[in-house]
């Protein structure tokens, strides 16, 4: 079982992508577009004050009828924040996330952000693990050493 440190390690782009509370959520899809991220912390200076996502866009801007130029990121954006450390296993991570139906989490050490998952890193990982166990079960059966 991986380490949330070891899976941030694998993962192409570590960036954290942050948004200010008082911009406005045109911005916020429009950097998440550009970047391929479903979900931007929400920062005052070094601290982590909230989440935006995809999920909050369509729920609390389409279906209300908001205007995105017109309404900042702090009316949309979920203010109690999850986090793992990294310590913490991907099997720790999947029960977070699906107990809380999330699909991101913050990774901080010792209250530094260093990285944010999603369920996608996770799935990749495991099917990794997977594929890997599947490998030697067949050279085990097979009676052939592991390439």
């Amino acid at each position: 079982m991986k380490s949330v440190a070891q899976i941030l390690k694998t993962k192409q782009n570590q960036a954290v992508y942050t948004i200010s509370p008082a911009a406005k959520v045109f911005d916020a899809i429009k950097m998440m577009s550009d970047q391929s991220v479903g979900a931007l912390l929400v920062t005052e200076g070094d601290v982590i004050v909230g989440i935006v996502t995809e999920r909050d866009y369509a729920r609390k801007m389409i279906l209300k009828g908001r205007s995105s130029t017109d309404t900042s990121v702090r009316d949309i954006m979920t203010s109690s924040v999850m986090y793992v450390r990294p310590e913490d296993t991907n099997e720790q991570c999947m029960a977070l996330m699906t107990e809380n139906r999330l699909r991101h989490l913050p990774i901080l050490d010792n209250g530094k952000l260093i990285g944010i998952i999603s369920i996608g890193d996770l799935v990749k990982d495991i099917i990794s693990e997977q594929q890997f166990i599947i490998q030697q079960l067949e050279h085990y059966i097979m009676g052939r050493p592991p390439a």
